[in-house]
């Protein structure tokens, strides 16, 4: 594949050490596409180091002729590695040189080698995504093989006024986590209910812990008491899991996870917990919440969110894309028996 390189540049996988470089060049997409900065260095260093994630075995940097990195990929094989996802940036300055088509040959060629370890009877995917207003990387996708098959929306709320006062069912209670005692029932419990989502995929139950709790034990903005517990009884009914801000915009409050498990939905748990969270940031002087949102979710969030007042942020939306790399049974998610949560 190297000689799809333009004549100078070069690749290899990333090290920690292309981290702050990485970043630099994502960034650099960043501005040019939404006019702000969306990475944070601690943050993708975290990502890097996350139990599963092999540098030198599942990614790829472009290094330009002046020694810049001007290109990034990597993919994540996980198990039971049905639907291998990749993700890719190229710095805006170096685009139309052919480092993308690159880049995406070499996550496809990566993804295959997942078909072996995947079971015999089922089909096998790579997934990409881009924000819409990338439409190069749409073309691109697309001459590569792949359909588009979801859009994404990030939903926002300006707290102008005091949400309403949050209607809990009869027996709920609200508290944030217990840092040491609390952690693996919340996983349980977001892990149950993620698995009515579109494209789920059934992974161990110890490699999601894991994965979670390192993600929060190296992230600087942590903060244990905006990770809320609806508790019932001594069981996890449902959950909203909150950054004190978003990557891009220090004054918005974040909802990183907001469920609810079956057997408490269609009680008002979910818009409960969100205008909880909504009153929370008010109190923090968070003039304004953001999420993120499967456009078709089939759960029935998105409805639940505009029923709270969010609304989409067209500049913010997402086109999902997949190939197949192998027919077969579609083991993830795709319908649920409620369609509401």
């Amino acid at each position: 594949m190297e000689n799809l390189l333009p004549e100078g540049y070069s690749s290899r996988p990333a090290n920690k050490g292309d981290v702050e470089a990485a970043v630099e060049m994502f960034n650099a997409d960043a501005r040019h596409f939404v006019g702000v900065e969306t990475f944070i260095l601690n943050e993708m260093a975290t990502e890097w180091s996350t139990p599963g994630f092999n540098q030198v075995t599942d990614s790829r940097i472009v290094i330009s002729p002046q020694g810049q990195v001007v290109g990034y990929c990597d993919v994540w094989d996980m198990k039971p590695h049905i639907s291998i996802d990749c993700w890719g940036r190229v710095h805006p300055d170096h685009t139309n040189l052919g480092i993308g088509s690159y880049l995406v040959q070499w996550a496809q060629n990566r993804a295959r080698q997942a078909i072996p370890k995947a079971p015999p009877e089922a089909r096998v995917v790579m997934e990409y995504s881009t924000i819409t207003l990338n439409q190069a990387a749409e073309e691109l996708f697309e001459e590569a093989g792949m359909q588009r098959v979801r859009y994404f929306f990030r939903m926002v709320i300006d707290l102008d006024n005091l949400p309403p006062e949050p209607q809990w069912p009869e027996g709920i209670e609200i508290r944030p986590i217990v840092l040491g005692k609390d952690e693996w029932s919340m996983t349980e419990a977001v892990v149950e209910a993620f698995k009515d989502h579109w494209g789920h995929v059934d992974r161990p139950i110890e490699e999601e812990y894991e994965r979670w709790m390192h993600h929060i034990k190296n992230n600087d903005d942590f903060d244990p008491a905006l990770y809320f517990l609806a508790w019932d009884g001594d069981q996890v009914a449902g959950a909203v899991l909150c950054w004190p801000k978003s990557d891009e915009d220090p004054d918005m409050g974040w909802v990183d996870v907001l469920c609810v498990r079956r057997p408490w939905r269609k009680r008002g748990l979910g818009l409960a917990l969100l205008s909880y969270a909504f009153g929370v940031f008010l109190q923090r002087e968070k003039m304004r919440v953001g999420l993120g949102v499967d456009a078709e979710n089939i759960t029935g969030a998105l409805r639940l969110y505009e029923r709270a007042g969010m609304h989409s942020d067209p500049n913010r939306t997402n086109a999902a894309y997949e190939k197949e790399l192998r027919p077969g049974i579609d083991m993830r998610t795709q319908q649920v028996e409620e369609a509401r949560a």
